[in-house]
């Protein structure tokens, strides 16, 4: 933060300032970490796993919502900015300490913590799972890597000469041996001229802690859409040194459909450099490894 010299009149201001005359909330981050995950070893000689997208979940060992599964997470502390609480809890509750952290969105519905007022910070992190061997700790009892899939059924569409109204139902599914989560979620889209207000509401929702269906969700649609866009934020999902056919492969897994490799390698061209290394393995062809071309990867137009 820059310097600021305060005028005499602002300090005396400031001595008869009462700041709890307000209410005010206590402020968590909850970090929804998404990786490619293989799904078992492939039985066939010529196969690699086939591969899905994951999300760490947190078996929560307190109350509220003891034994539910949660996102790592906590609260923040008074000398330490939301992104600073969003690393260090990272850490402490998973041991990962280095990842892709952006903030999506805001959590504030008063009801949604029954210790009080809360609101939460949703980061959006991606981290190449290969690297890490997630363990749990603080509050939680385990850390596990789920399977997610998401549906979408749009179930209500209304269109008038200037609003709209479109409410599309999500069910959300995460999966890993023989647990399996499940939640509904509808998001309600209302449009009035030009300007857009989106609400969600969670219908129903199965071993979840507070919101955290919701914001798994909203995680997952903010993920899929920057893939969508550009990409680029797929690269922190893959090791430093990869295949093509790699990348491709995490970009399909979350898009939910197949690329024409053509087309792919085209847009990627700019973004990846050729290394002199080659990737060998059984039934397999040699294949050249590539890594992020960092130079155009952080141009800014």
């Amino acid at each position: 933060m820059k310097n600021y010299t305060m005028t005499d009149e602002e300090i005396e201001y400031l001595k008869g300032y009462d700041i709890t005359q307000y209410d005010r909330p206590s402020l968590t981050a909850d970090m929804a970490v998404f990786a490619v995950l293989s799904e078992g070893d492939s039985k066939e000689y010529r196969k690699d796993p086939k591969k899905r997208l994951g999300i760490l979940m947190i078996r929560r060992g307190t109350y509220p919502y003891r034994d539910c599964y949660g996102l790592p997470g906590g609260f923040a502390r008074v000398d330490e900015s939301i992104e600073e609480t969003a690393f260090r809890e990272l850490k402490e509750e998973t041991s990962v300490d280095s990842a892709f952290l952006e903030p999506f969105g805001m959590f504030s519905a008063p009801t949604r913590d029954p210790r009080g007022w809360i609101v939460s910070q949703g980061f959006l992190a991606l981290v190449d799972a290969n690297k890490y061997k997630v363990h749990a700790g603080t509050d939680a009892w385990e850390a596990t890597w789920f399977f997610i899939d998401v549906d979408k059924k749009e179930i209500k569409r209304r269109m008038q000469k200037d609003k709209a109204e479109i409410i599309t139902r999500y069910t959300l599914k995460l999966e890993r041996d023989e647990k399996k989560l499940e939640a509904v979620i509808e998001e309600h889209k209302k449009f009035c001229g030009y300007h857009e207000t989106t609400q969600y509401e969670i219908i129903k929702d199965e071993d979840f802690a507070f919101d955290h269906a919701e914001i798994v969700l909203r995680a997952y649609l903010a993920l899929k859409e920057q893939t969508a866009q550009s990409g680029r934020i797929v690269f922190d999902l893959m090791p430093e040194l990869f295949t093509l056919y790699s990348l491709q492969e995490a970009h399909e897994v979350i898009l939910g459909e197949k690329l024409l490799t053509p087309n792919f390698r085209r847009k990627m061209a700019p973004l990846v450099i050729e290394t002199d290394e080659m990737v060998t393995g059984p039934g397999h062809r040699p294949a050249k490894l590539f890594r992020r071309n960092t130079e155009a990867f952080y141009e800014r137009s």
